[in-house]
């Protein structure tokens, strides 16, 4: 192992676009060094590392799949072995498969279900798994695990997406409830503005979604990427007394019956 690095350290899984980038980019502008992994967007990822360091931190990128207990022990152990630390974990990797009619019950089967179980709640798991050892060896471990609304009103993108949201929200409380110091928590956006969801709706109906939710929801806006990022280090280094909690972003889309 190297010797301890004087700056702070993070993992952001799924750290090569949207809001892992963009959690990236706000640790780095704070002095944090970060561990960014990604499965295919390797270019993204290097971008995003040239980013960071332009805030004269370090940073590296790693092709990890977190549904991989393999790539999770590796990305904790190339992350210690450079800087000899990890003090926050961000579980921002997911998957789902679009099947909006959530009445559509064809359009999913078991295997979907445990593809998006094995990266939205085993993958964290995992993460949380590999990095506590070293999490708990700072003096302000946390783990903030990226949700969804989806997890709350059983809404989004299909019914299995929807549902491993809502078990990632329950392994957030049983996670914090039993690993202190270390603190969990997880951040629950609603419609995030960005290239993912665009391409997973396609234009036309994330234009009409963006347009509903702006028009009907309490704040009369959708949650930027930044936005996210924002509330993510908010739990990692304000709020020092929090743990176990859901934070809703969604301009009140919850709020809507």
């Amino acid at each position: 192992m190297s010797n301890i690095s004087e700056n702070k350290v993070a993992i952001i899984t799924g750290g090569s676009r949207g809001v892992g980038a963009a959690t990236a980019n706000l640790l780095a502008s704070k002095g944090w060094n970060v561990t960014i992994t990604c499965t295919s967007s390797m270019e993204d990822a290097k971008h995003v590392v040239e980013e960071c360091q332009k805030h004269g931190v370090e940073a590296i990128a790693l092709a990890a799949d977190v549904s991989d207990d393999a790539s999770c022990v590796k990305t904790a152990e190339e992350t210690i072995n450079r800087w000899g630390r990890i003090d926050a974990l961000v579980n921002n990797a997911g998957t789902t498969k679009f099947v909006f009619n959530h009445a559509d019950l064809d359009g999913l089967d078991a295997e979907d279900f445990l593809h998006i179980y094995k990266v939205n709640v085993v993958g964290p798991f995992q993460m949380v798994r590999a990095c506590k050892e070293m999490l708990n060896k700072s003096d302000n471990p946390s783990v903030v695990n990226i949700s969804s609304i989806a997890g709350i009103k059983g809404i989004g993108s299909s019914l299995a997406y929807a549902s491993s949201k809502g078990a990632l929200n329950t392994m957030t409380k049983s996670m914090a409830r039993n690993l202190g110091p270390i603190r969990v928590n997880a951040i629950c956006p609603g419609f995030i503005q960005g290239d993912w969801l665009r391409k997973g709706m396609g234009d036309d109906l994330y234009n009409a979604a963006k347009e509903n939710l702006t028009s009907s929801t309490p704040l009369k806006l959708t949650v930027t990427p930044q936005q996210v990022a924002d509330g993510i280090y908010n739990f990692i280094e304000i709020s020092k007394v929090v743990t176990g909690e859901t934070m809703l972003m969604d301009g009140g889309h919850h709020l809507i019956i």
